[in-house]
């Protein structure tokens, strides 16, 4: 068996981030634990939808949502010691093979993170625009565009994964011009998965751009967001709104 080697490599300022990422999935299963003591002082929002807190594939994740407390999850694990929650494994795997089955070469370049390597990119994506001359502060709220806070982070929920083309492995808004990335956009809600972070939606996620992120959120709400070209958030205000008007 071939093992295709994925180099992903993070922007930041004078500095790079280099993870070294299997492309074939395995199915070894464990249950990791998205949460490890939180130094963090923000307070979690009460503003996700109910919708979103019954079921686990719409759980929001954001910079005004923390991940919950003592939240963990049984996660099916990558040759590369990545993992993805069981529960979406499958689906991803399906999105994978059909895509490669396409004459694409898909690479899985980060999928679940730990609260302690989470915290580790944020402080070095941090460092690096201190390294630019920007002070702590602006430093701080600059990076929250490019990484997630610590407890943002939908990595850390496992049920999101960076996928770059072969050909180009950069993530940067020029992923979105390979073929990976244009037979994903318009095939990813047949499994369940959405471009998390679309183009124009930044003032809603708090996110820039991001076509290489995508979120498994279950077929019937992929569909519904991506052929509406909206984001989750949006997503799960409708159908809270909805909610209310039928009560």
């Amino acid at each position: 068996m071939v093992i295709t080697v994925c180099v992903a490599v993070y922007f930041i300022g004078a500095n790079y981030l280099i993870h070294n990422l299997d492309q074939k999935l395995d199915i070894q299963t464990s249950s990791q634990s998205s949460q490890n003591d939180q130094s963090s002082k923000i307070q979690q929002s009460e503003s996700n939808s109910t919708k979103d807190t019954q079921d686990w594939k719409l759980t929001l994740v954001n910079q005004n949502n923390l991940i919950p407390e003592n939240y963990t999850i049984e996660v099916t694990e990558l040759n590369n010691g990545q993992a993805i929650d069981k529960r979406a494994y499958p689906y991803l795997q399906e999105m994978m093979d059909d895509a490669r089955a396409a004459g694409l070469s898909p690479i899985i370049c980060s999928s679940y993170r730990s609260m302690e390597k989470q915290t580790r990119l944020f402080d070095e994506q941090v460092k690096g625009l201190q390294n630019q001359g920007k002070d702590y502060v602006d430093a701080v709220a600059e990076a929250k565009t490019a990484v997630a806070y610590p407890g943002t982070s939908e990595h850390q929920l496992g049920l999101a994964v960076d996928i770059v083309s072969e050909d180009y492995q950069l993530l940067d808004e020029k992923q979105e011009e390979t073929p990976e990335y244009i037979w994903l956009s318009k095939n990813c809600s047949k499994y369940g998965f959405i471009v998390r972070y679309p183009n124009g939606k930044t003032d809603i996620t708090g996110v820039i751009y991001e076509p290489w992120h995508f979120r498994y959120v279950g077929k019937e709400a992929a569909q519904e967001i991506m052929s509406k070209g909206i984001c989750l958030e949006e997503y799960l205000e409708g159908s809270s709104s909805s909610s209310s008007a039928k009560s």
